[in-house]
């Protein structure tokens, strides 16, 4: 007979992921006998869509009598459930607060993580970083929380805390002051203690440029995007691959392409690449580095007016025009679009506060002004402690792990202690590395010429608010760390003499 421990679990889905990890393990359950028909595919496909990993038949044939899960898997589309905890989105930031939900004790069956993405979360940093060059950065290699130096929380991790995990299920709409949400199918949803909104950024697709539904036409936010542009990389060495947008997965994805061995046509608006954070003295070195390797710039005022397709609507190129004016046709057999990103909060407006563009307003303990709904990541607008709470919106990975972290312990402990980030951005192209923390504001000098540092300061009122460096070390990136927030006093014109890094830092310190 089945363990009746385990079928008084409201969730049917709990009850086969605790089976499964008792199975993974090695311990035995009572079962009743094996049924001899072994046609009956259902479950076993159930079950590959819930754990994105093949599962033995054998096993599926030992669960299915006991508990039926055939038959909960074809009416899951009226179910409704409950839990205490529930994050909407399953991405990086996702990741985090499951974490953090474990480190404070959250019991079998209290929470549900529910994703469009049929992959438990990730480190997205490692698509752009790493799956776009090398094909052994692959999942499960990359599941949270190895970006930050923690266990990579595998899908066996969740099942082992009993963390309910419904992926590949969009949710469909949301009641704030309910706490409920639909997925994709009509299950309904709802939190009993809090929920975590979660659901980060899009890319901002160019759907009004002609052209834009070619196929061979890529951008990069989730998983499969990662892969699918990876072999197209692969698939297009020694020819053009055309990368619109000058920002971070520009860079990114520029110095992946070459590092593949394609040729590529960097084309953006801006007078130089990164223009949020670069100034032109800092950009000119790493623009070198592209131009060094063969990139050639379209940039200047220069947009992609429309892409270009052949006779099986396939792009082969883009319409380039600068300020509105003198049109060019530039051959490309890949185009890749990174032009920025939106906050993916359309199902929440009107139930929660939200700014201009789009981020959901919290207090400092990233609360919504709905009570028990939180928002964490790249949609949070929060007030930013160590600049006199100004709102700020940050869409970075370091943002996504501290706000999970400061979200869940307000939740489980009742902290009302605020949030206070530091301002953190950093990149990877080539054999480079570089980190900034702090704002960019004031008066900017760089000392340094890849030699292999470089260093520079952003001072203003004579005191340094924002700092960056290529290629630091452990001790300089603490220092950095320091520095944007103590805010040290500095003579510029002093810095400005001084003829390499170790120089300038010795003013700092």
């Amino acid at each position: 007979m089945p363990d009746t421990k385990i079928t008084q679990l409201r969730s049917p889905q709990l009850q086969h992921q605790i089976l499964l990890s008792r199975y993974l393990r090695g311990q035995q359950q009572e079962r009743e006998p094996l049924p001899t028909d072994r046609s009956r595919k259902p479950y076993t496909e159930g079950i590959y869509r819930l754990f994105h990993t093949p599962v033995p038949l054998q096993l599926s044939q030992r669960l299915r009598p006991p508990l039926m899960l055939s038959t909960h898997i074809r009416s899951m589309a009226s179910a409704a459930s409950s839990f205490k905890y529930i994050i909407v989105g399953a991405g990086n930031a996702a990741g985090y607060a499951a974490r953090q939900f474990v480190h404070h004790g959250v019991k079998p069956g209290e929470l549900c993580l529910i994703g469009s993405e049929p992959y438990f979360p990730y480190e997205r940093p490692a698509l752009s970083k790493g799956v776009l060059m090398n094909p052994k950065a692959r999942l499960p290699g990359f599941h949270t929380c190895v970006g930050s130096g923690g266990d990579r929380q595998s899908p066996e991790w969740y099942t082992e805390h009993g963390i309910i995990a419904k992926l590949g299920k969009p949710v469909t709409s949301v009641d704030a002051t309910a706490k409920s949400v639909v997925i994709d199918g009509g299950e309904t949803v709802t939190a009993t203690e809090a929920v975590i909104l979660a659901t980060g950024a899009e890319p901002i697709r160019l759907s009004k440029t002609p052209g834009h539904d070619l196929k061979g036409i890529h951008y990069l936010r989730e998983n499969d995007d990662g892969v699918a542009l990876a072999d197209a990389l692969q698939a297009n060495k020694d020819k053009w691959v055309m990368v619109v947008g000058g920002g971070y997965i520009g860079m990114e994805v520029a110095a992946a392409a070459l590092t593949v061995g394609c040729k590529v046509k960097l084309v953006f608006p801006e007078n130089h690449l990164m223009p949020r954070l670069f100034t032109p003295d800092i950009a000119k070195h790493y623009e070198k580095v592209f131009k060094d390797k063969g990139a050639v710039f379209f940039n200047n005022g220069r947009l992609c007016k429309a892409f270009l397709g052949d006779d099986q609507a396939y792009v082969r190129g883009a319409k380039i025009c600068q300020n509105g004016q003198g049109d060019i046709e530039e051959d490309a057999s890949l185009i890749v679009v990174g032009v920025g990103a939106r906050a993916t909060t359309a199902l929440f407006k009107g139930q929660v506060d939200m700014d201009q563009r789009g981020g959901v307003v919290t207090d400092a303990t990233l609360a919504t002004s709905v009570t028990g709904v939180y928002a964490i990541g790249d949609i949070a607008t929060y007030p930013l402690k160590m600049y006199n709470n100004r709102p700020e919106r940050t869409e970075h990975v370091q943002n996504a792990r501290e706000t999970a972290a400061h979200a869940v312990d307000a939740i489980m402990t009742g902290s009302n202690e605020p949030y206070d980030y530091l301002p953190y951005f950093y990149s990877r192209i080539f054999n480079l590395s570089w980190q900034f923390f702090g704002e960019n504001v004031g008066d900017n000098t760089v000392i340094g010429d890849f030699d292999p540092k470089l260093l520079s300061v952003w001072v203003k009122d004579g005191k340094v608010h924002g700092i960056f460096m290529e290629g630091p070390s452990a001790d300089d990136t603490a220092n950095m760390k320091n520095v944007a927030r103590d805010q040290p006093a500095l003579d510029l014109e002093a810095f400005r003499q001084c003829k390499t890094v170790e120089e300038g830092w010795k003013l700092l310190l």
